[in-house]
């Protein structure tokens, strides 16, 4: 049974990691690979309300997804925008990413390889996962607009969209220790965390849920 306190330090890090940006047209979408191939249908959602021309999948497979989305993240995306009407000439897909960091850059030198120019990225992600994809991109890719999108649910509505919420707890958690450690490390750009935030992480770290805490070296 998970408490009430958890839920509310949950909540407090779901809503910070929305980065609640305004969507309009872009050059390009990424969908970010991962379990939730909510990521593809809100991809798909995008491109048939016209914000992008071109879409690029990017995902290899992880200990979360390797059972899964035995193919791969990009190709388990790929097939269902398929079903969902989007023609197979406007996705690319880059299969070898295995982070976050792996899937801007392969994405970018991929667009490159194929000639497409990129002002502007619709950066789609899970919803927990905008704030830090977001870091990301702007560290290693400057010089482009990133525009965060994810789907629009509350925590509760994706957790029993998941069935798994320590699962979910457990990653925002995760996503969260990021915005801490990678800024030193060079992987993403510094953010402020607003103390409520850094105390919500706190308390659920103490509470158990550390399972997709990276090393600290």
């Amino acid at each position: 049974m998970i408490s009430s306190q958890a839920w509310a330090d949950a909540e407090q890090l779901w809503d910070f990691q929305q980065m609640h940006h305004e969507l309009r047209p872009c050059s390009v979408a990424i969908g970010l690979g991962s379990h939730d191939l909510g990521v593809a249908d809100v991809t798909v959602d995008l491109y048939q309300r016209g914000m992008m021309p071109l879409i690029v999948f990017t995902g290899a497979t992880s200990r979360t997804t390797r059972e899964r989305m035995p193919r791969g993240e990009a190709e388990h995306y790929r097939e269902r925008a398929l079903e969902l009407g989007v023609p197979d000439s406007v996705i690319l897909i880059e299969p070898r990413a295995r982070n976050t960091g792996e899937n801007i850059r392969f994405s970018r030198a991929l667009l490159a390889d194929q000639g497409v120019p990129v002002e502007s990225v619709l950066l789609v992600s899970k919803p927990y996962e905008e704030r830090r994809s977001y870091a990301t991109a702007r560290k290693l890719w400057p010089e482009v607009e990133i525009v965060s999108a994810s789907a629009a649910m509350s925590l509760t509505e994706y957790v029993d969209s998941i069935q798994d919420p320590g699962l979910v707890f457990d990653m925002l958690v995760g996503a969260q220790q990021r915005l801490l450690i990678y800024p030193r490390q060079g992987f993403l750009i510094h953010q402020d965390i607003p103390c409520a935030v850094s105390a919500a992480y706190e308390r659920l770290c103490s509470s158990g849920f550390t399972s997709r805490l990276a090393a600290v070296q």
